[in-house]
């Protein structure tokens, strides 16, 4: 007789049928469930609408397809890897779970990255196998990306993919039991474009009640107004020769669509500027511009953890080159444009006095777009009901000169540093005992609502990670922050 055991693939029974994953690392995974309908067709630019309810066992073993996109543009194709998956049904999402039996588990529901453009939940540094290993169910998701989910137009709905995440938010509260998870403790996490997303779901009065807690990465609540969101629809619309309406840009063969999208939004950054999709206050979904709502006490009752890494701009300016050719003449052309005031320039420059051009611009420029704002939310929420935690990711990538730059950390959370698509941002010897802290902080916080260390107060603690070892640092860099205009 054999003692060879026989894994029974498992299964769980959701709303709208029943679906079999498989076993992996020993946790179950789902993957491609359809949380909304194929927004193609009659559906397409509309908000998104229930899936269709099937009969028998859908399998669930392989990842849905991914919303229409390019591939990142050279060098950063090689250190962002975004795999496309052919097919209409973009809507889906992945369950990695210890248990298909209720277990009352927290869950933590990843919305990815990508400027709103690229990414996918089908990207492998987003393997949720970790999280289940440690007790957390991990959904990650698909949304509706580029012009698809976030061009603005007069004849359709705003921010249609943040629609979509609501969308899969409700599926996840309808749902996630039958997977072992609890719905009254969703923790909703995301990196840069996700983490942006994040802000405006917290604004979003549709979302209360949706998630208990929330990460943001590398992200700060923003918006644009419906008329300045506009106006990457309208250059597209202009160079394919149509109206800039769902109506005439639904007619638009896909391919070519996605080819003028992609012509008009490149050659820009996160950093740099350019043309670009962005969340809009609507006046629906969005009443407010999320960081004077989040400022002024919407979603007070939400545990956040927030952070960035010490570099964010390394991404954008090392691997294009902009570091090397950005020189004193367009230094002072950016202080101007971003308003710096010229005493906080001289403080810049003073704690970094072998720094380039280029390297002030980034510390500059990333401090604007991200440590000053998600400070200030953190300190108008020192009396809140629900606990602030900040965080600062410092280790330094050797890969390229890149150093502890945008979207390096994520490996580290997901605990998946031996993936090939990590070790392209990460090398081959990143830390484990960094990643071993990190992710169980991301597992304490969705837990408990504790990472492991004091919330925010009037001292300021920031847990840095990395270089060395994880310690809490107080006030970092405040003779910087506090020199920036409110």
């Amino acid at each position: 007789m054999s003692d060879t055991k026989v894994e029974i693939p498992p299964r769980a029974h959701t709303a709208h049928g029943t679906v079999r994953g498989t076993v992996e690392h020993g946790v179950a995974v789902f993957r491609g469930i359809p949380y909304a309908a194929p927004p193609v067709g009659a559906r397409r630019f509309r908000a998104p609408e229930p899936p269709e309810p099937w009969q028998g066992v859908r399998e669930a073993v392989a990842y849905g397809p991914t919303a229409p996109k390019r591939p990142y543009s050279p060098p950063l194709d090689q250190l962002l890897p975004d795999p496309e998956v052919p097919g209409e049904d973009w809507l889906n999402l992945n369950v990695w779970t210890p248990s298909t039996e209720p277990a009352g588990l927290p869950v933590i529901v990843w919305i990815h990255g990508g400027s709103l453009l690229h990414g996918s939940s089908a990207v492998p540094v987003y393997d949720g196998a970790a999280f289940a290993r440690d007790g957390v169910v991990l959904v990650s998701v698909n949304y509706r990306l580029g012009i698809e989910g976030f061009g603005v137009f007069p004849d359709a709905p705003a921010n249609r993919g943040l629609l979509d995440q609501i969308a899969a938010l409700e599926w996840v509260r309808d749902n996630i039991a039958a997977f072992g998870g609890d719905p009254h403790r969703v923790t909703v996490a995301g990196e840069s474009a996700g983490a942006i997303s994040i802000g405006a779901l917290l604004a979003a009065p549709r979302a209360a009640g949706l998630f208990r807690r929330a990460v943001l990465q590398s992200g700060a609540p923003t918006a644009l107004s419906v008329e300045a969101g506009r106006g990457t629809t309208e250059l597209i619309a202009k160079r394919l020769g149509v109206p800039a309406t769902a109506a005439a840009l639904a007619a638009v063969d896909p391919a070519e669509l996605l080819a003028a999208q992609t012509a008009v939004t490149s050659g820009g950054s996160p950093l740099t500027g350019g043309n670009s999709f962005q969340i809009v206050v609507d006046g629906d979904l969005l009443p407010r511009h999320p960081a004077e709502a989040l400022r002024d006490g919407m979603a007070s009752d939400v545990d956040l953890l927030m952070g960035t890494t010490a570099e964010e701009y390394r991404l954008w300016f090392v691997p294009s080159g902009l570091i090397e050719k950005l020189g004193r003449f367009k230094l002072r052309l950016a202080l101007l444009k971003f308003k710096v005031p010229a005493a906080t320039a001289r403080t810049y420059r003073a704690n970094r006095p072998g720094a380039t051009p280029g390297e002030l611009l980034g510390a500059l420029a990333t401090d604007l777009l991200l440590r000053v704002p998600l400070n200030r939310l953190a300190d108008a929420r020192t009396d809140a009901a629900g606990a602030t935690y900040l965080f600062e990711f410092g280790w330094p990538s050797p890969v390229q000169g890149l150093g502890a730059c945008h979207a390096l950390e994520i490996g580290f959370v997901f605990d998946t540093l031996a993936h090939p698509d990590t070790v392209a941002l990460t090398g081959p010897d990143a830390p484990q005992e960094l990643a071993d802290a990190m992710h169980a902080a991301w597992v304490g916080f969705a837990a408990t609502g504790d990472p492991g260390w004091q919330s925010w107060d009037a001292t300021r603690p920031v847990m840095g990670f990395g270089p060395g070892a994880p310690a809490v640092v107080l006030a970092p860099r405040d003779d910087e922050l506090g020199g920036w205009p409110r």
